[in-house]
This record gives C-alpha cells, structure tokens and sequence, in this order.
C-alpha cells in the first residue's frame, strides 16, 4: 500500500450509504490521540430536509480536515487507514487515486480527498 512512487493515494467515501456511526471518527481521534474538538475526519449532518418533490434527505458526510495524513505510519505497516479499517458500513475506500476515480464512475454520491 505504502510503496514509494507507486502514484498519489487518497480515501474515497460513498456518503450516500454512510449511517452516520461515527466509527471513523471516534477510530482517528483514538488512533492519533487526539484533544477534545480536534478531528483527521470530522462526520458532518445535512437535513433532515423536505425536498421539493416531497421527499425526505438527509446525509451523513464524513470530511477529512487538514490533520488527516491518511494515516501515514499505519500504512506504512500494510494496513488501511483507521477510518477505513472502522467504517462499519464500509462506505470508505483507501487506494491510488487513479484507481478510485474509475470506482467513482459507478456511483453518483462519492467524495474524494486526495491530499498532496
């Protein structure tokens, strides 16, 4: 997973399945012993919401904030990302960044962090 100069890694996250667990969330601030309000991936609520044709939304949206490093030393050890490894609707996705696009292709409500 971790091999040099293999190309850019990212976590691609399906938000339309997401249950809003906050597994991924509670495994980052465990994982990197994180203080009080401080989040790598912070789970993000949107609705509920009465849309226009009646229907009801509403979206659970896990965002990965500037401290995420996709963590860095667990990949390094040929493991996936904690947040990854803890998603218990297993609606996140670790990999190369060109091989998660095509996965993207597939399915309309996908997100993709991808950071340098």
């Amino acid at each position: 997973m971790s091999k040099a100069n293999e190309g850019r890694y990212g976590l691609l996250i399906d938000y339309e399945f997401c249950t809003g667990c906050h597994s991924c969330e509670v495994a980052c601030i465990k994982e990197h012993e994180m203080p009080k309000d401080q989040y790598g991936i912070h789970l993000l609520q949107d609705g509920p919401r009465k849309q226009y044709d009646g229907k009801w939304e509403w979206t659970n949206l896990p965002i990965p904030t500037s401290l995420c490093d996709l963590c860095e030393d667990r990949v390094a050890k040929d493991k996936l990302p904690t947040c990854v490894h803890h998603c218990q609707a297993q609606v996140m996705y670790y990999g190369l960044v060109s091989d998660l696009v095509k996965k993207m292709e597939t399915k309309p409500k996908m997100v993709l962090f991808a950071p340098k």
